[in-house]
């Protein structure tokens, strides 16, 4: 919202769109589109600024509104049950939008299904998009469900953890099934994941996990001192994500919800 008053201020100051694109770090056409709602409304810079970012998001927004159609109001209400649907495990949104369809056949395609519901997820949801940079940080976590291996000459079921890690930028993933979640095994499968991606990366990003973090705290960790000599002996930085902040790892919370679906469910 502060971006949209400064892109009006500059404007009413006389400066050109490409002056204020570049000032306010956005494109031309992104300005061109809010200067074009400003002018449409007949409102002043003053009026518009006195505005709370409530009442601006809105007042910009309306362009932005979908159409109030019945197809469109059956679509929406479904949006709700598909977030809290996707969730759980195996879930995805071709499965979900397979059920909306089958009861609404003339509703909308898979492919702007999953865009409106972006949009929507957007809205009741919003985030901030993160850049990440190549070699620069590597997730680690465990999926929260075991699967199981079957000893071929005893028949006895053995119960495994599953591994997950993953590249920020490249999102290479690398899937492990190993014993248990102590140190020994969990530092073996990130010595096996540096071996699978071929380097190092800058930092090892795991959950609050023992095997990594002997006590969790959201600004000084304190780390495992076993995988803390691991780290050194690899030349990396850990860099445990803060607990009950699952965005801070997204990307292998991601990985875990492919997986589930590509390996658990089959």
């Amino acid at each position: 919202m502060s971006k949209i008053r400064k892109i009006i201020r500059m404007y009413t100051n006389g400066r050109s769109i490409m002056s204020i694109a570049a000032q306010a770090d956005t494109s031309r056409n992104t300005v061109k589109k809010y200067l074009a709602s400003f002018k449409d409304s007949g409102f002043t810079f003053e009026e518009v600024d006195a505005l709370n970012d409530k009442e601006l998001e809105d007042f910009f927004g309306k362009s932005r509104e979908l159409p109030t159609t019945g197809r469109m109001q059956s679509m929406l209400r479904c949006f709700p049950h598909v977030d809290k649907e996707l969730k759980r495990t195996g879930v995805n949104r071709h499965i979900l939008w397979a059920e909306y369809y089958k009861e609404f056949p003339e509703g909308y395609k898979y492919s702007q299904f999953c865009f409106y519901y972006t949009q929507w997820k957007a809205r009741v949801n919003p985030t901030m998009h993160m850049d990440h940079k190549a070699g620069d940080k590597l997730y680690v976590d465990f999926a929260g469900q075991k699967l199981s291996i079957t000893d071929k000459e005893t028949g006895e079921i053995i119960t495994v953890e599953v591994f997950v890690a993953i590249l920020g930028a490249s999102q290479l993933t690398y899937v492990e099934a190993i014993g248990s979640q102590q140190k020994e095994d969990f530092i073996t499968a990130c010595e096996n994941t540096l071996h699978y991606i071929g380097g190092v990366p800058d930092a090892i990003v795991p959950d609050n996990l023992k095997a990594a973090v002997t006590k969790s705290s959201r600004f000084e960790p304190t780390l495992n001192e076993t995988f803390a000599d691991f780290a050194d002996h690899y030349g990396t930085t850990i860099l445990p994500a803060r607990a009950f902040r699952p965005r801070d790892k997204a990307l292998v919370e991601g990985a875990v919800k492919i997986m589930y679906t590509r390996i658990y469910a089959p």
